[in-house]
Parts: structure tokens; C-alpha cells; sequence
């Protein structure tokens, strides 16, 4: 009898995504242009988040936006409309997440040339995005208020790949049992090093630090790449 060999399907495919990442991030560096993975669950306000800070950094850098769904282009539509930016929509036929073949794909219909900073609006889900390194050089995750302040204790993952973690949707906070210190607490658990911003995109609050932070890493890298 033959000896059966084991094949590790989801570790060669993370392992090639992950060779694929420094491609990414080696040909972004090339072209000076900084790439932010936002994450978080369905309903959490990314596209509302995202509307209210490009239209604070547009003033600063030139922005091009990829929407990720699984279908419709209601997000593409909306930041297009919302904020004037450059925005495609990419469909994922169905995929939960992505990886850096589709990121790189997207990044060349969108075309980067001329563009400071690229905004890659990823599926909404608390799981299955967390696991693919995009080629990003930052990931922002988003938790709303909504959802409960356990969630970083509940998917581990996704709150440690996050750079950046932004508590959205504040302006509820009164209305549900949610707690300010306790998911600063549970974020820290999971990840020491990521700075915990506190939001409400319709009232306005907080998206001036958020922004500026963004901007700076923005900037961060441009500096270190020599542009100007």
C-alpha cells in the first residue's frame, strides 16, 4: 500500500499570500503609496467612517478607494458620491475575505499612479479577513458599539493584526452596555501596541484625531520614500 501523503491546504495558501504580501508591499514602496486595510464586521459604519475621513485627508493626499462586497456597488457608489475620490468596487464572487492576489488585482484596475494613499474597504466579517495579509501597511479594525465590548475577547485575531482600532458608532453608547475602559482593556489584552480611538462619524467626534493619525503614517511613509 501506497504511503498517503498530508497535504496542508490552508498553510500553503496563507504561506504563498504571505509571499505575495512583500511583493506588494515592496511595489508600494516603489510608488510611494501608502495602503490601509479596513476591517470589521457588517454594520459596523466603516463606509460612514471612511466618507468622514477622506474628507479630511483629501486636502492632503490624493486618495483612491477599493470597495470590496461580495455583490452591489452600494459603498463605491456611496464614497464616490460622498467624498469625489477615485473608487472602484470589487466583487468577490462570494469570497469572505482578501487575499493579495485580489488586493493587487484591485490595486492595478484602480491604478495607482499619482495617488498618495489607497483605501481598501475589506468584507465585512470578524474572522475570515483577519487571516490574509492584504499587503497593507496598516490595518484598522473597527468595533461599533452595538456589538459589545467582549469582541476582542471573542476574535483574538482580527483585534491582534490591528495597527489601529477605532471604537465607532459612540454617540449610541447610552442606549447599550458598553463600557469605554473595558474594551480599551480587552483590545490591550490581545494587542499592546494599537491606539484605541473613540468615534461618532455623524456627530464628528474623534475623526479629527483618527484622521490625523492616519495622516501622519500617510505622510510617515512618504517622507521615509523620499516624496514629497
Amino acid at each position: 500500500m501506497d504511503e498517503v501523503k498530508i497535504v496542508e491546504i490552508k498553510e500553503d495558501i496563507v504561506s504563498r499570500n504571505n509571499e505575495q504580501a512583500k511583493q506588494i508591499r515592496a511595489e508600494l514602496a516603489d510608488q510611494k503609496v501608502f495602503l490601509l486595510n479596513v476591517m470589521s464586521s457588517p454594520g459596523s459604519g466603516k463606509t460612514t467612517l471612511l466618507t468622514a475621513l477622506i474628507n479630511r485627508l483629501k486636502s492632503r493626499f490624493s486618495i483612491g478607494v477599493i470597495e470590496a462586497d461580495i455583490d452591489s456597488a452600494v459603498d463605491a457608489e456611496t464614497i464616490a458620491a460622498k467624498t469625489g475620490v477615485k473608487t472602484i468596487q470589487m466583487h468577490t464572487a462570494g469570497a469572505c475575505h482578501i487575499t493579495c492576489q485580489m488586493s493587487w488585482e484591485a490595486l492595478c484596475a484602480l491604478g495607482i499612479e499619482g495617488l498618495d494613499m489607497v483605501v481598501l474597504e475589506n468584507i465585512g466579517n470578524l474572522v475570515c479577513p483577519a487571516e490574509f495579509d492584504t499587503g497593507a501597511d496598516a490595518n484598522l479594525v473597527l468595533l461599533s458599539v452595538p456589538e459589545g465590548d467582549d469582541k476582542p475577547i471573542k476574535y483574538p485575531l482580527m483585534f491582534e493584526v490591528a495597527d489601529i482600532v477605532a471604537v465607532t458608532k459612540t454617540d449610541v453608547m447610552p442606549v447599550f452596555d458598553f463600557d469605554k475602559e473595558r474594551v480599551s482593556a480587552n483590545v490591550k489584552r490581545r494587542n499592546d501596541k494599537a491606539p484605541v480611538f473613540f468615534v461618532s462619524a455623524p456627530l464628528g467626534v474623534g475623526i479629527e484625531e483618527l484622521a490625523d493619525y492616519i495622516g501622519d503614517l500617510v505622510a510617515g511613509k512618504m517622507a521615509k520614500q523620499g516624496k514629497k
